[in-house]
């Protein structure tokens, strides 16, 4: 591996465990206010990121980082009971897009700043002449995370948070079954990442440029 990937993977660690705590947190801090204290009771609702922090889903965001290929992983997700809520599907719903939504909106307030500072980019940087500047790579570093965690978690794969938009939606005996498909979703996703690597990352890679055209419009 050389020095450039050293160096990016020291910042990555970093910002990895901040943006998953900041999921993490978002996702025990609604299911709070609408009623379930769990995720306190657990300890949770910590700004300490190591408490969120999911070996696997850690490991897949470092193999495809060194691999060169596009960044995805995921966090330990927090414990919630649906049973606090009024509407549990509904509950449910709300609580998983807590995450993706402050995933974004951090990804957001970083590209401002981004295009803000263009300025200050070397043009000879922006054509791929030389390297960006550290401090350019490492808040575009952040941009990225954010983004991949927000659309990766939207996947509608149980237990991902956008299974929890589809179950919302579905009839109570559908639910149930939907939701019973939870202990499987890792299986299904690593599934994906072995097997359908280069289509799995091809549809991610092009969500993310089309997100970015919007958000980031003077590098995209």
């Amino acid at each position: 591996m050389s020095t450039e990937r050293i160096i990016g993977l020291i910042f990555l660690l970093p910002i990895l465990l901040l943006s998953m705590m900041a999921h993490e947190v978002a996702h025990g801090w609604v299911a709070g206010r609408l009623g379930d204290p769990t995720a306190r009771q657990h300890g949770r609702l910590t700004a300490n990121p190591l408490k969120h922090l999911d070996p696997v889903g850690t490991l897949m965001f470092v193999i495809t980082y060194v691999l060169g290929g596009f960044i995805f992983g995921w966090a330990k997700p927090v414990p919630v009971n649906p049973y606090y809520f009024k509407n549990r599907q509904r509950g449910m719903m709300v609580v998983g897009l807590a995450g993706p939504v402050t995933n974004f909106l951090t990804a957001i307030v970083l590209a401002v700043i981004l295009n803000l500072i263009k300025p200050l980019v070397p043009t000879e940087a922006l054509f791929g002449q030389q390297a960006m500047p550290m401090w350019f790579e490492v808040l575009f570093l952040a941009y990225q995370v954010n983004i991949v965690l927000g659309l990766f978690n939207l996947l509608p794969i149980p237990p991902l948070d956008g299974s929890r938009v589809v179950g919302g939606f579905l009839s109570g005996k559908a639910y149930a079954t939907w939701v019973s498909f939870d202990r499987y979703g890792i299986f299904v996703i690593l599934a994906f990442f072995f097997l359908f690597q280069r289509p799995f990352f091809a549809i991610l890679r092009g969500a993310f440029q089309a997100v970015s055209r919007l958000l980031l419009p003077a590098y995209f």
